[in-house]
């Protein structure tokens, strides 16, 4: 089976789901202009932090569907 799933999105959701740390925050931006929030990681680096998008949230203008072209929530 095919699958876009990186190594990065594995280990970002295994840093998300095993508790180990606490530098995870909910972020409201947007996503190509659209209202929009995001699991990020904040890391702090001399006095500023850096702030790395994990995953997005879905816009409306997402159009979401597996690799048989079925979209997500059995629309057509």
């Amino acid at each position: 089976m095919s699958t876009h799933i990186t190594d990065h999105h594995v280990s970002a959701f295994s840093a998300l789901t095993s508790g180990e740390y606490t530098n995870f925050a909910l972020f409201s931006c947007h996503v190509n202009g659209q209202p929009a929030a995001a699991i990020v990681a904040v890391t702090p680096e001399g006095d500023e932090f850096q702030i790395t998008p994990l995953f997005v949230s879905v816009t409306d203008d997402m159009i979401l569907s597996d690799h048989d072209g079925i979209l997500a929530g059995g629309a057509s």
